[in-house]
């Protein structure tokens, strides 16, 4: 495990294994703990790399508002790359980590070898859509005030993965979750790289945005894990594990080497 300093606020990341790197950034209040069982299995043919958002987990969580923007969020990502030595990597996320790696792919398609998007959707074309969405994620930063962390006991989001302040949390859900416009929306036909789009069957929420990535996004595949809800992973980790194996064989065959740095 490692930090990044980052004009001083401290970002931790955990490189495992070797070979192509795929990074996977976790959900809203949630941690890169929710990965250990993705690191697990894949660890002994890829470098995955996994991470805390900053005002998440084990990074800081700076009082500054504006420290909390999905552009230092995706600047992160691109550091976290940088520290790990991968020009290019696998980039990958559920929920939240989803629309961002959907985000990244538009700032830095340089740096996307193929992407993996899980229990996420692509954001909203209309302003009314992207409202609705935001005054959820204003919700989200009342709700930890009122209730601080202990309201996350036993929640399928903290997986075991500690957090150090409410207010971290409530900070990231004012400023990193919510949408400005419709780029990332926008971009899907655009995207020309491997994409994975999995959704759990109980996710009823994601199931619509799902079939919408898979249909904009050209040659995407598709699958849908039946028993599980949104965080898939947790719910059907094995079921899960063969899915992205399955993919990740189909873009790094037998013997390929890591992409050049």
């Amino acid at each position: 495990m490692a930090y990044l300093d980052r004009d001083g606020v401290r970002i931790f990341y955990e490189a495992t294994g070797s070979g192509p790197t795929v990074l996977l950034s976790h959900g809203y209040s949630g941690t890169g703990h929710m990965w250990q069982g993705q690191v697990a299995a894949l660890a002994d043919r890829y470098q995955v790399v996994v991470w805390d958002i900053r005002g998440h987990g084990r990074s800081d969580s700076p009082t500054d508002p504006a420290c909390y923007t999905e552009a230092h969020t995706l600047a992160d990502m691109q550091a976290i790359l940088d520290a790990v030595g991968a020009q290019t990597a696998v980039i990958g996320g559920l929920s939240l980590g989803g629309y961002l790696s959907l985000a990244f792919h538009v700032k830095h398609p340089e740096r996307v070898h193929s992407l993996m998007l899980f229990d996420t959707g692509p954001g909203f074309r209309k302003a009314e859509g992207r409202e609705g969405w935001n005054e959820m994620a204003r919700g989200r930063a009342r709700y930890f005030r009122r209730r601080g962390i202990d309201s996350l006991e036993g929640q399928f989001e903290a997986h075991g993965g500690l957090h150090r302040s409410a207010e971290g949390l409530a900070l990231a859900a004012e400023g990193i979750l919510p949408q400005a416009d419709s780029t990332v929306i926008d971009s899907l036909p655009g995207i020309s790289v491997p994409t994975l789009v999995l959704v759990g069957a109980d996710d009823k929420a994601f199931l619509g945005a799902t079939d919408y990535m898979a249909s904009r996004i050209p040659g995407a595949v598709k699958v849908i894990l039946e028993g599980a809800g949104h965080v898939a992973n947790i719910d059907q980790p094995e079921r899960f594990n063969q899915a992205v194996g399955r993919f990740l064989e189909g873009v790094f065959p037998a013997g390929a080497s890591r992409p050049a740095d």
